[in-house]
């Protein structure tokens, strides 16, 4: 079975998913850290984010795996690395690259063959699993998702103005929203959650009833 939930930044698509997985015994695929760590081999070989012809070759020496909630880039552990801000603001860049999300699709499209998948993302139930059996789609208000990435961010010692912090998530969201491919919108079939003014609990008690009626519980 594969549950789907995707949605813009701060919107706690993460958390859920992880919580959702442990309730429903399922795996989670986290493809948005699969995009991070392809725009951390691209900083790493000082290419820009945006150029597609360079990216191209990089892509077929580079080496993505997700297992729980580690990331590895060749064979490196990455987990920590691909949250630093820089690498969030490339992440988005990347993304908008035909080139990069064909290759990252095949990816998780593999990764979740006979297994129980929740994938989390921004493409995974309008594109990546269009056949998923239960479809989420995250929003919050830009104010509240912003003031959660600058708690993130505090809390890893790194210090930001909310200013600063929404600013960055406007644009991210304005390139999510009007890329040519696989644009960051609800599927046709999508159930939308607004965690504004829910918990963390109330928010996936609610996902885990639709998805155990699907399921025949």
């Amino acid at each position: 079975m594969i549950i789907t939930i995707d949605g813009p930044a701060g919107t706690g698509k993460s958390t859920t998913a992880k919580t959702l997985a442990d309730r429903l015994g399922f795996e989670v695929l986290d493809t948005g850290a699969m995009y991070r760590a392809v725009a951390l081999a691209v900083i790493r070989h000082r290419v820009e984010p945006d150029d597609e012809a360079a990216i191209q070759p990089l892509l077929r020496e580079t080496r993505v795996q997700v297992q729980g909630p580690k990331v590895w880039l060749n064979d490196e552990d990455v987990t920590e690395l691909i949250r630093d801000p820089e690498v969030s603001q490339a992440a988005s860049r990347v993304a908008s690259l035909p080139v990069v999300r064909r290759f990252l699709m095949e990816l998780q499209r593999s990764a979740a063959k006979g297994r129980n998948i929740i994938a989390e993302g921004r493409d995974q139930g309008t594109v990546v699993f269009p056949e998923a059996q239960v479809k989420f789609f995250l929003t919050a208000d830009p104010a509240e998702r912003a003031e959660r990435r600058r708690r993130e961010l505090a809390a890893r010692g790194v210090c930001r103005s909310i200013d600063d912090v929404l600013a960055e998530q406007n644009e991210r969201d304005r390139r999510d929203s009007s890329r040519d491919m696989a644009p960051l919108v609800p599927a046709p079939d999508a159930i939308l959650i607004d965690t504004t003014n829910r918990s963390i609990e109330e928010v996936v008690a609610l996902m885990e009833e639709y998805a155990r009626s699907c399921r025949g519980r």
